[in-house]
């Protein structure tokens, strides 16, 4: 199906069409087999990227294993804790070896990619939710302006305006699940304390310098496996990372590849991927910028 498809915009719909069809073949309710697909498939392909062997394989062991009479009787495993999964990975990342950003110094955009994307993608959903979110970027390049330090008490304020609420959202009080069930965030009296040591460290640090790229991406992760809100967490993480960005005078042009992605807390190959992701982004805008300096 990709092959015919050539792996364009669109093909992750006909993968969802293509699979739902073969579990209807044999018998299983069409709502069933959707629900099916999507625990399989789980937003793990990326866009305009076919693949990999490795992956079409264990997606076709999942659909498999889901129309396993037996498969229900298995005993249930304890739920692991992604949180604690990520926070060891972490400590485990070279983050020190992350793409430089392609340069130093301010990088102004020629067009405000995020406030962009938010008006084309977050409007097409809702244009209440863009409003919101427009509202929080504003915030975000005030606080960043101004040199703001991260911490929870700094997202919260974004996340009120991101989810609407009368008042800024406190911090989550019981385990946080994500990725339809497939990862769990635990939750301890020092849960908010670890955010913040996290959050802090994605400040410049001239003892222990590390790339902006490697900074930005792990404040972005660090979100998303805290999980500190009830909702709106991948919104939230995305402001973080435009926030990281900006603190130092840098910003997007475009941020789709960054928003259209999701990552395992348990891989450690995510944070220097989203690392990357970044240093495309940013390498391409400096080279523009170089190049219409060196124009006649």
């Amino acid at each position: 199906m990709t092959d015919r498809t050539g792996c364009g915009s669109g093909w992750h719909g006909h993968c969802h069409q293509v699979l739902t069809w073969f579990l209807s073949r044999w018998g299983v309710a069409p709502e069933v087999a959707a629900d099916l697909v999507d625990e399989a498939v789980g937003g793990r392909f990326l866009s305009w990227t076919g693949p990999h062997d490795a992956l079409v394989d264990d997606v076709a062991e999942r659909l498999a294993q889901s129309l396993r009479p037996d498969a229900a009787a298995a005993p249930a495993e304890p739920a692991p804790d992604h949180l604690r999964r990520w926070l060891a990975i972490r400590e485990a990342v070279p983050w020190q070896d992350c793409p430089q950003d392609g340069g130093a110094g301010p990088l102004p955009p020629s067009l405000d990619g995020a406030a962009e994307d938010i008006r084309v993608f977050d409007a097409a959903v809702d244009p209440a939710r863009a409003q919101g979110l427009l509202a929080a970027l504003e915030l975000v390049r005030t606080a960043a302006a101004r040199d703001a330090p991260l911490d929870f008490a700094l997202l919260r304020g974004w996340q009120q305006h991101v989810l609407g609420t009368p008042e800024p959202p406190p911090f989550r009080d019981l385990p946080a699940f994500a990725k339809r069930g497939r990862e769990r965030y635990g939750i301890g009296p020092d849960t908010r304390a670890r955010l913040d040591a996290c959050l802090a460290e994605s400040a410049r640090d001239a003892e222990r310098p590390l790339p902006l790229t490697a900074r930005a991406a792990r404040a972005h992760l660090d979100v998303c496996f805290f999980h500190p809100f009830d909702d709106g967490n991948a919104r939230s993480a995305f402001l973080v990372l435009v926030f990281v960005l900006a603190r130092e005078g840098v910003a997007l042009d475009a941020v789709g590849l960054l928003r259209r992605i999701s990552f395992r807390a348990d891989d450690p190959k995510g944070g220097p991927t989203l690392a990357r992701y970044i240093d495309i982004h940013l390498t391409g805008r400096r080279r523009t910028v170089d190049n219409h300096r060196q124009d006649p």
